[in-house]
């Protein structure tokens, strides 16, 4: 786990590649706008992009809101479970397959993206267009301002 100053967050979704980074992206983004010192990664629970960039449309959707986004996908290991403070689901299915895989002297905060807002989940713009991508941002970045930052 981060030290007691830098709180420390990973954000998961199935595959790594657009919701999951983006909200590492937005996560960031914010936090550095407001001062705050955070360390944020982001993971899938499932293995399929591992070492792949974010989706191209995840890509745009963030430069086109001046969002820098930069991370490769990164499978959810047991060992996320206690370097970081939270783990935050985009989904009730992806936080099910996090409550299940979560080992028993985990340290970490597991719950969904929104807990701190609406609770609603983070749709998938994967097979969507941009459309999709941009509500997708909305969304996350409208719950970093009511919860996380």
């Amino acid at each position: 786990m981060s030290s007691s100053t830098q709180k420390s967050v990973l954000v998961v979704c199935l595959g790594n590649i657009c919701r999951s980074p983006m909200g590492q992206a937005v996560l960031t983004h914010v936090a550095k706008e407001r001062g705050i010192d955070i360390h944020v990664e982001s993971a899938g629970t499932a293995g399929y992009h591992v070492g792949d960039e974010p989706d191209e449309r995840t890509v745009a959707t963030c430069q086109r809101h001046g969002v820098k986004i930069n991370s490769l996908a990164q499978q959810v290991e047991r060992s996320h479970f206690k370097r970081f403070d939270y783990i935050l689901a985009s989904d009730r299915s992806n936080l099910s397959t996090l409550e299940r895989v979560k080992p028993a002297d985990s340290t970490a905060t597991v719950c969904l993206f929104s807990n701190w807002s609406d609770g609603l989940p983070i749709q998938d713009p994967y097979y969507g267009g941009m459309v999709s991508n941009g509500r997708t941002f909305l969304l996350l970045r409208a719950n970093t301002y009511a919860g996380w930052l």
